[in-house]
Order: structure tokens, then sequence, then C-alpha cells
């Protein structure tokens, strides 16, 4: 048998080993995907506060004549190079979830269409990265590639909620019902705070911590932005404090209440965070530390959101 004819019978092998229901597997790649965006959003912050935006100063190489970093580029190409990698290993978990979603691409078209999604979005990012680095990290393209982050972080939260059966039409978890008011709360929450993380790209853009001394800045007033980043703020936590009362007023038990109480946590720590920053002149540690706060924001208020959405109604 010529090796021609035997790769035929090998992928038919390997496809019927292809689940033909969400199992374990699909579970673990989804939740890999949500904590690998998340360490995008980190890693990504890491390449700007430390100065290693032009770590690799061209794309889509490392340098003109290297693909991978080189010694004398030190901390920084490192730093550069190891962020984009993390795009290739993410790249990778997409690709097998689709694979594993193959024979269910039908039936759980919801899965396949959020995983496509995820992949589909690494080329985008790939070149809104490159553009970032020719551009000589503008600042708005800089905000953009954040927000496309921001972006993959909530879908990859509504896939784990379908694979989990949390959500959706296949959900398989019991949800309480809630008072009619807690659906558009969640979901004006959770606009919120994608306003308040649009409005932050701009404060980030007006403020220090380029990425590199020489990238430009968007000439916008820092303080006004500031205070405008926290209007948006002010909203998500009366929306989590409301949804703190309802869940204690009505008894409610159940994945909401643990949705509502990681909601109102995340949004507290941001800010405190973003206050401790702006009175101590912008630490670069702590901005680092409200980036991760963003995207753990926007996975809490998209949860709870997405449970309110799905669960019934009293």
């Amino acid at each position: 048998m010529t090796t021609a004819s035997r790769f035929p019978r090998t992928v038919q092998r390997l496809a019927s080993k292809l689940p033909t229901e969400v199992n374990s597997a699909v579970r673990r790649l989804a939740l890999l995907s949500l904590i690998g965006q998340t360490v995008l959003v980190v890693t990504g912050g890491a390449v700007r506060l430390t100065s290693s935006g032009l770590g690799c100063p061209t794309w889509p190489r490392c340098t003109n004549n290297s693909l991978v970093n080189t010694p004398e580029m030190g901390i920084h190409g490192f730093i550069e190079f190891g962020n984009r990698l993390l795009t290739f290993a993410l790249a990778a978990v997409a690709v097998f979830l689709l694979v594993y979603l193959w024979k269910l691409r039908k039936e759980r078209r919801d899965l396949f269409l959020l995983a496509l999604g995820l992949l589909a979005s690494i080329p985008a990012q790939a070149i809104i990265g490159g553009i970032t680095v020719l551009s000589n990290l503008n600042p708005w393209v800089v905000g953009l590639h954040f927000l496309v982050s921001m972006a993959l972080v909530v879908i990859s939260t509504l896939l784990v909620n379908r694979a989990y059966g949390r959500t959706g039409r296949f959900k398989n978890r019991l949800l309480v019902d809630l008072p009619g008011v807690a659906r558009p709360v969640m979901v004006a929450v959770a606009v919120c705070s994608a306003i308040a993380v649009m409005l932050g790209v701009i404060v980030t853009g007006a403020g220090p911590h380029a990425g590199d001394a020489n990238a430009p800045r968007n000439d916008l007033d820092w303080d006004l932005v500031s205070h405008l980043h926290a209007i948006p703020a002010y909203l998500i936590t009366a929306g989590s404090l409301f949804a703190l009362y309802l869940v204690l007023r009505r008894k409610i038990t159940g994945p909401f209440r643990t949705a509502t109480y990681l909601l109102l946590a995340v949004t507290v720590l941001q800010a405190v965070i973003g206050f401790t920053q702006y009175y101590n002149g912008i630490p670069a540690l702590l901005v680092g530390t409200h980036m991760l706060g963003a995207a753990l924001l926007m996975i809490a208020s998209t949860n709870a959101a997405d449970l309110a959405t799905h669960s019934p109604r009293r």
C-alpha cells in the first residue's frame, strides 16, 4: 500500500475518533481558550509597560534577517516575541477545538461558530499587531489591538458557558427564576463594561507607558478622559450593587448568585486599582494589574448578562 493510499484511511480513522457529543476535551479546550486570551492581555500589557513595543522592530519577522528574536535584542526582544508566540498557541487551541467539534458542527452550530470566530480573529490580530509595529506604536492602533483582545475574551466566555451547558439552547444547568428587571440591568452592566474598556484605551493613549520612548501619544487631556472613563465605572458599580440587592432580597441561589458575587468583587477591585494608580503617578505594575482587571471585568459582566438572559423570569 502506498503512502498516498494510506493517508485517506488515516484521516478516516482519526475522524472516527472525534466526539459526537460535547465531552470533557471540548470543555477543557474552551476553558483553555479563555485562559489563553486573558493571558494574552497580560503579556500584551507587559510588552507596553516594559517599553518592549518595538522589541521586534519589524513584522512579520522579528528583525529583517530573523523570524525570532536574537540575543542582541535583550529582554525587550524576548518579551515582544513571546507575546507573538502566544498568538500562535491560541490559534492552535482554536484549530484543535474546531477539529473536535467537526462532527458536531451542525448539531452544535453555536459552539462551532464561536470557535470559528476565535480562529478567524487570529490573522486579524496578527495584522493589527503588524500595523502597530510598522506605525511606531500609534496609540489608536495599539488601542484597537487591545479592544480586539477584549472581544475575544467575551467570545471565549460565551464559548465556555455554552460548552459547559450553563446557557444557550442546550443548557443542562437548572437556572432559578429571576426578577424581570435582572436581565436589562445585567445587559446594561455588560455594555457599560465595554464602554469603560474603550474609554480606558483612550486614557492609555493619552498617558505614559507608550511601549517605547519615541512612540506618539493621542494628545488628549489625560485628566479629562480619565474622569470620563470613571462615569461608566460608576454605573457598573451601581448595577452590580443592585444585582446584589436582588440576590439577597429575593434569596436567589445558583449560578446567578455566584456570577453576581464575582462581578461585584471584580468591580470593587478595579475601582481600588484605578483610584490608587490615579493618585500615585500611574505606576506600571498597577497599570498592568488594571489591564488584567479589565479582562476579568469583561468575563464577569458577560457571564452575568449571559446567565440573566437565559434564566426564566418570575
